[in-house]
């Protein structure tokens, strides 16, 4: 129930739906003042969100710096947070991915390199599954197709949210008698990265980060950017909502 709950407070609470109230609301009542000043507000939010240089730049404050590869230290398992599947297309001799398949192919890098031995892949299928196979499974069959040994790969397809992600995890390790003291290297896209890391620390799992797939990029002064709206940065802002509102959501429930 708390999961659909999130979902519905989460959409009420997005820029695009907030700007359709107001223009909407501004078009029907436009001859009363009100009216008028809702219907410029609709459009001036509008503009704001639809701007490549202002949503960028709340993401790059937001998104964490990248870790270099040499950086990172020797881990026995990385942990790799799921979302970045196409659950809508069902298929079994290949996985479909969304943005964010960062998240398992820098994983796939990381034990290239000997950083981690294995890798976990933790997540179900979320809302209304029309796919019968779940996310890490999808996963496991991409590092499976790519070369790495069964034995190395670990998947827990229960969890439905973050939280259930660190929780499940933990008990998946208890009962596989994997020491749950050590250090584990948890991967996720950098936008998500300060909610997947409280989850883990409440928990009481350890872990070193290691954000992907970042929405960010180098900024740019050009007139592109500065003045054309873009349907992207809306969908940017879409994020940096939805993912503000998850926290503030898990630290009252005390997932986090």
């Amino acid at each position: 129930m708390f999961f659909y709950l999130s979902q519905f407070l989460s959409f009420l609470a997005m820029p695009l739906t907030i700007i359709s109230l107001l223009i909407v609301i501004g078009a029907i009542y436009v001859k009363k003042k009100w009216g008028k000043k809702s219907l410029w507000a609709g459009i001036i939010l509008l503009w704001f969100f639809s701007n490549q240089f202002i949503a960028n730049q709340a993401m790059l404050a937001w998104e964490p710096d990248f870790k270099e590869f040499s950086e990172i230290k020797n881990h026995e398992i990385g942990i790799v947070l799921t979302g970045v599947t196409n659950l809508s297309k069902t298929a079994y001799d290949r996985t479909f991915f969304n943005k964010g398949a960062d998240r398992i192919t820098h994983a796939l890098q990381l034990y290239r390199m000997g950083k981690i031995k294995k890798i976990l892949i933790t997540g179900g299928q979320g809302l209304n599954p029309v796919n019968p196979q779940s996310e890490a499974e999808l996963l496991q069959r991409f590092l499976l197709m790519a070369g790495l040994p069964a034995e190395d790969i670990m998947i827990e397809d229960q969890s439905k949210n973050t939280a259930q992600n660190a929780a499940f995890t933990k008990e998946f390790f208890a009962k596989k008698g994997i020491d749950t003291n050590q250090e584990f290297l948890l991967i996720t896209s950098a936008f998500h990265m300060y909610r997947a890391k409280g989850c883990f620390d409440k928990v009481g799992l350890k872990t070193q980060t290691f954000p992907t797939d970042y929405y960010s990029h180098d900024t740019t002064y050009d007139l592109p950017s500065l003045l054309y709206p873009n349907p992207t940065s809306i969908e940017n802002w879409h994020k940096l909502f939805k993912e503000w509102i998850g926290i503030i959501v898990y630290k009252l429930v005390g997932y986090s």
